[in-house]
């Protein structure tokens, strides 16, 4: 086993209680385990199972390194992006902060969580997949089936510690793997079907592909609409600027803040979202915190 530690500078005002309830939102987490200031997380990255254990001060982040192979240059750089993601550290939220402090709508609950950071799944490809499984369905399944899905596909790190995988681990999987595991058959193609172009190398997850193209060819796989586009370039490449108008929780945000009888359509919140270019990704973060 390969170990080593990477120590990360946090900013000031670092909010580590937002990325632990991120990355604890399942109780029975098998890739994922959170305590007080901590986090251990499990994810294949260029095809060697990885371990991270992070402990979290007010100024720092410390990284413990556990990889049951030597890490290629490629995995090295995709721990590297990884780390960035699981911590939050991807968007800058200051400039947001800056611009909608007084704005008439949002500016209230700006000014009241400045603090806050869009934390991300770990790669493209975690993000992708757990936006397909919880399509239309309730928090709760979603993760109970994302739970099952990294059971079913993940590979077990050798300190017992279950790793979220990779497309080419998915992609040996048949449908019947999942529909007999309660994932309904149009999701457990698209999952297949995404896993397989990625495997293949016809559609390409990489952080440095241009944005437009990028949506383009994810719309174009069959079983992946917009709302799961939108989420990906959030939760995964870390967009700044993505419009999430077809969420129903910012539709529900933006009406109680508009204290409208009805939820604005998607055009009006489509329209409404655009005034805060190019910072609509943390727009839609404060929209979710405004529920909670």
């Amino acid at each position: 086993m390969a170990l080593h530690q990477i120590s990360i500078a946090l900013p000031d005002g670092y909010r580590s209680s937002d990325v632990i309830a991120f990355h604890g939102r399942d109780a029975e987490g098998v890739a994922e385990r959170v305590s007080q200031g901590r986090i251990s997380k499990g994810v294949v990255l260029g095809g060697v199972p990885v371990a991270l254990d992070i402990a979290l001060s007010p100024r720092e982040a410390r990284i413990g390194v556990a990889a049951d192979a030597a890490l290629t240059p490629r995995a090295s750089a995709l721990l590297d992006d990884a780390l960035l993601n699981i911590l939050g550290l991807r968007i800058d939220p200051a400039p947001f902060v800056e611009a909608a402090a007084s704005d008439p709508l949002l500016g209230e609950a700006v000014r009241g969580n400045a603090g806050l950071r869009i934390v991300q799944s770990a790669t493209i490809f975690e993000a992708l997949t757990w936006a397909i499984i919880g399509q239309q369905i309730n928090l709760s399944f979603a993760i109970a089936l994302r739970r099952t899905f990294i059971l079913q596909a993940g590979r077990r790190h050798s300190s017992g510690l279950w790793c979220y995988p990779e497309a080419e681990d998915v992609a040996k999987l048949s449908v019947d793997d999942l529909t007999t595991r309660k994932f309904s058959r149009s999701k457990a193609e698209t999952l297949l079907r995404l896993s397989q172009m990625v495997d293949a190398g016809s559609l390409s997850l990489e952080r440095t592909d241009d944005i437009d193209a990028a949506s383009a060819a994810l719309l174009a796989v069959k079983g992946i609409g917009p709302w799961t586009v939108n989420y990906a370039l959030l939760r995964g490449y870390g967009y700044p600027d993505c419009s999430l108008h077809g969420d129903v929780a910012i539709r529900t945000a933006l009406q109680r803040l508009l204290a409208d009888d009805a939820k604005p359509d998607m055009a009006r919140t489509e329209a409404l979202l655009a005034q805060y270019k190019p910072h609509r990704t943390m727009a839609a973060a404060h929209l979710w915190a405004t529920l909670s």
